[in-house]
């Protein structure tokens, strides 16, 4: 650090691959701003392409992660894991373990569905994201799982943002429901201290005076964090409208703010659910979406991730 003014040193892949691997890693010298220095776009202007399994988020591409909001049973999971695999999806989401504003509330089958999402991913091919609540349980879950999710109530649990950071898996972090967009890079800062810059900023709607919705989409997060970050930005559009009538909406006009991916909530009998199910698509309506994202992500000069 000279004066106000840190100094790093950051490979630059793309200037090593051109120049020779000979060269000397590339040195920037960063304005200090606030507490957020190592995911300031300037370090790396190209943008950094998060490698979840097959699939890249960053790259340009519009990538989409869908599944059930939690893993109930093995019907469930599988009859889900094939409906968005064959609708286009590239990831699938489903969590384990599941906090919740009330201890009443179903709280997720834990351990037992671990062995159900890697049986997802065998039959359909698609890497699999949970989340993690609790430190002590990273390694076993990054033992079998292809992406860690830090949910909106654990974005500020430091103990949990530092041992994630230390898996080395990617990481998608949602933004507190009551947190600011400079609050949201903080805690992402957390995970790139320990060295693993896999990490997806996902905006998921925030708390307002507005009840009509179950939260307010922030895409004036997602255009700042595209102008302040290198990390990609990820969108969820079930937990912020709540409603499955407005996921499109609000999907279609998140990848138009330049969201590099969505995380969408389906189920195969939502009305069964034992999580979120008034959120999520049934099948046929995550075929739709599918089909209504592709013509405008082609517009934008974009393509849909495995395409």
């Amino acid at each position: 650090r000279l004066g106000g003014t840190l100094v790093l040193s950051v490979p630059d892949v793309d200037l090593l691959h051109h120049a020779g691997p000979e060269l000397p890693a590339p040195t920037y010298q960063v304005p200090r701003t606030g507490d957020v220095w190592l995911g300031r776009k300037e370090l790396r202007p190209s943008g950094t392409k998060v490698f979840l399994g097959p699939t890249t988020i960053g790259d340009g591409s519009v990538a989409v992660i869908a599944g059930p909001c939690a893993v109930e049973s093995s019907e469930q999971t599988m009859a889900t894991a094939a409906v968005v695999a064959e609708h286009g999806a590239v990831g699938l989401r489903g969590g384990v373990f599941k906090p919740r504003t009330s201890p009443h509330s179903f709280q997720g089958v834990q351990w037992d569905g671990l062995d159900l999402l890697a049986e997802a991913r065998e039959r359909t091919g698609l890497p699999v994201v949970t989340e993690v609540v609790d430190p002590e349980h990273v390694k076993r879950l990054a033992a079998v799982v292809d992406g860690l999710q830090i949910g909106a109530r654990n974005m500020q649990n430091f103990a949990l943002l530092t041992a994630v950071g230390q898996s080395g898996l990617p990481v998608v972090l949602k933004r507190g429901f009551g947190c600011t967009v400079e609050e949201t890079l903080a805690a992402a800062e957390y995970l790139l201290l320990e060295g693993n810059d896999q990490v997806v900023l996902c905006e998921r709607g925030i708390r307002t005076f507005e009840p009509s919705a179950r939260f307010t989409l922030d895409l004036t997060a997602v255009a700042l964090w595209k102008q302040r970050t290198h990390l990609p930005v990820m969108v969820d559009p079930s937990h912020s409208g709540g409603k499955p009538e407005l996921v499109e909406p609000l999907s279609l006009a998140a990848v138009a703010a330049g969201a590099d991916a969505l995380i969408i909530d389906v189920h195969v009998a939502p009305e069964q659910a034992l999580c979120d199910g008034k959120q999520a698509l049934r099948p046929q309506q995550f075929a739709d979406l599918m089909i209504r994202l592709a013509p405008l992500a082609a517009g934008l000069g974009r393509h849909m991730s495995g395409a």
